[in-house]
């Protein structure tokens, strides 16, 4: 079966999707992959690479790569970030047909983190191939929009309405990251059938380990480890109340792994508010993360507190899941929802700081051998759930249901 996937993020920038594309060959998918120019999420492009250039490259795991030009997002701003999503749409549907010209695909697979618009190309280059095309749709719009206050404005608000009514539509299947997204997404889809299909867990988790120091060495004591974007909607302004309320406890620390655009404010915030029981560590590369997590003495995943929200699984639940450590989720919801069915920590209400610090200290008081039961619960429910090989036999045989016209 012939697949082409069209993401705006791709490898080497750090997103699921590249892992996706990974499990797919070892299923026997033949891929291709459209893409832009790396530049998440400093802005920049990435060395080795140039906003303008466009080509078709050969990757050593075997797939091919289409990439095409793109003006990168820049430091912030809102007007960056839309030159740089109508640059991809732009560039993957004028150049994205010549660089795949005289190839055929069976299916046209978007990956669908924000923002949705990245799919109208792969609409047209549907059309062009006279492939199937199934959306995997990671995030609500136009509610994503106005939760994290992006737009604002209600009329333009109802234009993306009726944007993303068009583009799910023109697909054949949409796909969901939670079973929240089925309803909303179904609303607006029309006959179009959603489908709940998860994110898978990462590579990295199902690897040998390599022998020596893990990249980033914990210091001894509680260590509470929170890995991923520092962004707008993971409540770290919550996370940070939650440290100061655990001052008292010097053995309790909190680790933020990762980066994005509250890095900055993070660094001022724990500077003038005197946490030194908040350690902002940087980013690192997804394989590097086994080794780190396995340190933690609990995990921790937060998300404000939105209707939105609440219908979203973060990502690194499955990480989390897969790692084998008490979970804290900070979140509402289906998030929620998942930790509380795998057994595998406690939750608390999305932005309370005074229950994330009680979820924190509880855990801290728990003997030794019922923190090992919760990890081992959760490394079961993502054997059960998240596993990628799992989720890749499954997605190839939606795929082959959506070819035979089934229904999947």
């Amino acid at each position: 079966m012939k697949v082409l996937i069209v993401s705006q993020y791709f490898w080497p920038e750090a997103f699921r999707i590249n892992e996706v594309v990974l499990s797919l060959i070892e299923v026997g998918c033949d891929v291709t992959v459209l893409t832009g120019q790396p530049n998440y999420p400093q802005g920049e492009v990435f060395d080795g690479y140039r906003a303008a250039g466009f080509g078709v490259q050969h990757h050593e795991a075997g797939y091919s790569l289409c990439r095409v030009p793109l003006v990168p997002r820049g430091h912030g701003g809102a007007r960056g970030l839309v030159v740089n999503y109508l640059s991809f749409v732009l560039s993957a549907g004028l150049l994205g047909p010549w660089l795949l010209r005289k190839q055929r695909f069976d299916v046209i697979f978007v990956y669908a983190p924000s923002p949705i618009i990245q799919a109208i190309p792969a609409v047209w280059l549907a059309f062009i191939k006279r492939a199937k095309l199934v959306t995997w749709v990671q995030d609500l719009w136009p509610q994503s929009l106005e939760a994290t206050g992006f737009v604002r404005n209600r009329r333009v608000l109802a234009m993306v309405a009726v944007l993303v009514r068009w583009i799910y539509r023109r697909n054949d299947l949409l796909l969901v990251q939670s079973q929240a997204f089925i309803p909303p997404v179904q609303v607006m889809a029309g006959k179009t059938p959603v489908l709940y299909h998860p994110n898978p867990g990462e590579l990295a988790f199902g690897q040998t380990q390599p022998l020596g120091a893990p990249a980033l060495l914990l210091e001894p004591g509680f260590n509470v480890v929170f890995a991923g974007n520092l962004g707008t909607v993971q409540a770290l302004g919550t996370v940070l109340d939650a440290a100061e309320l655990l001052l008292p406890h010097p053995d309790v620390r909190m680790v933020l792994v990762g980066s994005g655009s509250r890095s900055e404010w993070l660094q001022q915030e724990v500077l003038r508010r005197q946490l030194d029981n908040v350690q902002l560590a940087g980013r690192y590369a997804p394989e590097a993360m086994p080794g780190i997590l396995a340190q933690a003495s609990a995990l921790l995943v937060s998300l404000v507190r939105s209707p939105i929200m609440s219908q979203t699984v973060p990502s690194k639940v499955q990480a989390y899941l897969a790692a084998g450590k008490p979970i804290i989720a900070s979140l509402d919801g289906e998030g929620a929802r998942v930790l509380e069915e795998s057994g595998a920590g406690v939750s608390c209400p999305a932005e309370d700081a005074v229950a994330l610090t009680q979820a924190v200290l509880r855990l801290r008081a728990m003997p030794s051998n019922e923190l090992q039961r919760m990890g081992e619960a959760g490394q079961l429910y993502y054997k059960q759930h998240f596993d990628p090989a799992v989720l890749a036999t499954r997605l190839a045989q939606i795929f082959s249901q959506v070819l035979a016209g089934k229904k999947a």
